[in-house]
């Protein structure tokens, strides 16, 4: 008989065993049909209250994720008898769970034409041999400039150039850490934060946050208590939840770090697409941060580029690592990239997102009045939280059944963060406008069903 690992519960013990039994049935570790332990056979096995797993089962089974029968104890729910209604009848659904920009047949017609000059100008021995590690003088010089645009005065010595965000972020935490270090961010961080701490064997510790942020006094208290080599921020419409940290909050967060000897990694995947913003906390901290952004998030998914703001210290440490990590440079889109940030192509694309997102900002207001959600005009997604009687995982199951795929809370948690009961929406995956509408109307439909009042579902 199935039984959660007991080292993976934490407080509430109750949500976190319904979470842990959750996960095992939408991965089919427990099948449709398989019975549950006993309350007190559950609770003898991990040192539990039987009070404590009632209440876990009872969550469950308002989710319709299990049910129960006198002699035959709890069990994982079958096949759903009826459909779930208002299903979409268009081929391949609604994606709204990767977040993209919004593109348009400008973007594609843009990158021919400037692919067909690189192809007829540049020499061509530039694109036959692998590109240099972290760029050029002239790759470099370009991404100065886009991090002036960005709000962050760097000369080009201290750029670095990386294929895509990820990559920065992965050498950036290797080059600041060893494995076994604490590595600080928000209890609701980015999934890939979450990922690439593992895999570094990184211990990363979630803070307490508000409305504006990243709390400067669960900061002060985990700095004083942990021992933490860094803090990773995003500050700028983060992902999953979009905030846009006030100036005062990212200049006590800033003065905090410096008191502790804490180095910033910031991530600022939208640069300039939101107007009007405060500066980059790396501005407040140049010789303590490395700052990261990338043109994917602006642009298109395919512009693979990134830039990296570091002190000169740091340089021979990420270079090795972006080798490491990511081999060779890719010649063809940074001449690609310098081409569009010196030319101003950049700056037109990035204006042309902003009017693109603040349009789908407006449809969301619209479709979700009455509904609580977390969003900014500039942001390439939502918060959406659920409620109750949802999790995220039932949620995004019935979701599915409307040929609809959000993003569920789960794997942007640090440990021994509570599930939120949240899922977040992508506003730029799906570029047909009148389609995105449609998807939102049919979320927000099944946000107000009642969730013991749907059918069960096939897992």
């Amino acid at each position: 008989m199935w039984y959660p690992d007991p080292e993976t519960l934490h407080s509430p013990l109750h949500a976190s065993l319904a979470v842990a039994i959750e996960q095992a049935i939408l991965t089919k570790e427990l099948p449709a049909g398989a019975r549950l332990p006993p309350h007190r056979k559950m609770a003898d096995r991990l040192g539990l209250s039987v009070h404590t797993v009632s209440k876990a089962y009872e969550s469950l089974r308002k989710q319709n994720l299990i049910d129960g029968q006198v002699g035959r104890g709890s069990y994982v729910c079958g096949p759903a008898p009826h459909p779930v209604p208002q299903r979409s009848e268009r081929e391949g659904g609604f994606d709204f769970s990767t977040v993209s920009p919004v593109r348009n047949k400008e973007h594609s017609k843009r990158f021919q034409t400037s692919l067909q000059e690189l192809a007829a100008e540049l020499d061509p021995s530039a694109l036959q041999a692998c590109g240099a590690v972290a760029g050029t003088g002239a790759h470099r010089a370009a991404g100065a400039r886009w991090l002036a645009a960005c709000g962050l005065a760097a000369a080009p010595e201290r750029v670095l150039l990386t294929n895509g965000g990820s990559l920065g972020m992965s050498a950036a935490l290797s080059a600041l850490t060893r494995p076994g270090d604490t590595v600080l961010a928000d209890s609701i961080t980015h999934n890939l934060l979450v990922s690439g701490c593992s895999y570094l064997g990184l211990k990363l510790a979630g803070l307490k946050a508000d409305c504006d942020g990243i709390l400067p006094d669960a900061l002060e208290d985990a700095c004083r208590t942990s021992g933490p080599k860094v803090l990773c921020l995003r500050p700028s419409l983060a992902n999953p939840v979009p905030v846009m940290m006030p100036e005062d909050r990212r200049r006590d967060l800033a003065r905090i770090a410096d008191a502790h000897d804490l180095c910033i990694v910031e991530d600022d995947p939208l640069g300039p697409v939101a107007e009007d913003r405060p500066p980059p906390v790396s501005a407040l901290l140049p010789e303590r941060s490395v700052y990261l952004t990338t043109l994917s998030t602006c642009a298109m998914p395919g512009l693979q580029v990134g830039y990296m703001a570091a002190p000169g210290h740091l340089r021979p440490a990420l270079t090795s690592r972006l080798l490491s990590f990511g081999g060779a440079g890719a010649p063809l889109m940074w001449e690609l990239a310098s081409r569009w940030v010196t030319d101003g192509t950049m700056l037109e694309l990035t204006s042309w997102q902003r009017h693109a997102l603040n349009r789908r900002h407006r449809i969301a207001s619209r479709v979700f009045r009455g509904v609580s959600w977390r969003g900014h005009p500039s942001a390439l997604h939502l918060w959406l939280p659920l409620p109750d009687g949802w999790s995220s995982g039932s949620f995004s199951q019935y979701a599915r059944q409307l040929q609809i795929a959000v993003a569920p809370d789960t794997p942007f948690l640090a440990s021994g963060t509570c599930p939120p009961g949240a899922v977040r929406v992508s506003l730029g995956a799906v570029q047909d406008e009148s389609l995105f509408r449609k998807g939102l109307e049919l979320l927000a439909a099944l946000l107000r069903m009642e969730p013991g009042c749907l059918p069960h579902l096939a897992l």
